[in-house]
C-alpha cells in the first residue's frame, strides 16, 4: 500500500483574488462602493436580462440556503487587490455579520488621506462608528490611523493609514501586502 502524500506537499495559492459580498440591491450597492470608494465596475457576471442561478445544485455547490437565488453578480475593483465580488441574492437572509461573528466581518482599505477618504464614505451613506483613532500593534507606527464605517446594508469597511509601514517581529515568517505607493 502506497501512502499519500501529506497536504503539505501540494501546490499552494498565489493570494486572495477576490471577496464575496452580498447585498439587498445590486446597484444601490454599486453606487455607495463607486461615490464612497472610488470603485469600478469590471463586469457583471449575471444580469437582470439572466435567469436567476438557483435550485437545488446551485445550493448544493454554493451553501445557499434552500430556495434562495442569485439574481445579480457584479465584480468591481477598488484601488489595488483583490476583486469584490457583489451578489444580489434573494431568499433566507442574515443581517451582516459583526467584528465578533465568525467569518469573513470585515475589508480593509488602505488610505494615502484617511480623512478625506471617511468624509468621501460618510458623504456616500456610509456611518462612521467612530472619529480616526490609531491602529493596533504592529501597524501603530508615526502618523496611522484607523476607522470603521458601516455601508447601509450593515457591513463593515475599515479604512486605514500606515504611511511609516509596518512593523515585524524578529521571528515574522512575511510582510503584509501594501498597494504600491502613489
Amino acid at each position: 500500500m502506497s501512502e499519500s502524500p501529506a497536504p503539505t506537499a501540494g501546490p499552494l495559492p498565489r493570494g486572495i483574488q477576490h471577496i464575496g459580498v452580498t447585498v439587498p440591491d445590486l446597484d444601490a450597492a454599486t453606487t455607495f462602493f463607486v461615490e464612497g470608494l472610488g470603485a469600478k465596475v469590471a463586469y457583471d457576471g449575471l444580469t437582470p436580462e439572466d435567469e436567476p442561478r438557483e435550485g437545488e445544485e446551485v445550493e448544493r455547490q454554493l451553501g445557499l440556503p434552500s430556495g434562495a437565488a442569485i439574481h445579480r453578480q457584479r465584480m468591481i475593483v477598488i484601488g489595488e487587490g483583490p476583486g469584490l465580488e457583489v451578489f444580489e441574492i434573494r431568499g433566507e437572509q442574515r443581517a451582516a455579520s459583526g467584528l465578533a461573528d465568525f467569518g469573513l466581518n470585515h475589508i480593509s482599505l488602505y488610505c494615502d488621506d484617511i480623512e478625506g477618504s471617511l468624509a468621501r464614505l460618510v458623504a456616500a451613506g456610509g456611518r462612521p462608528l467612530s472619529e480616526v483613532h490609531g491602529n493596533s500593534r504592529h501597524e501603530d507606527s508615526p502618523g496611522n490611523g484607523s476607522v470603521y464605517v458601516k455601508a447601509p446594508w450593515g457591513m463593515l469597511i475599515e479604512l486605514q493609514t500606515i504611511p511609516s509601514g509596518h512593523y515585524y517581529d524578529e521571528d515574522s515568517q512575511a510582510e503584509v501586502w501594501m498597494p504600491s505607493p502613489r
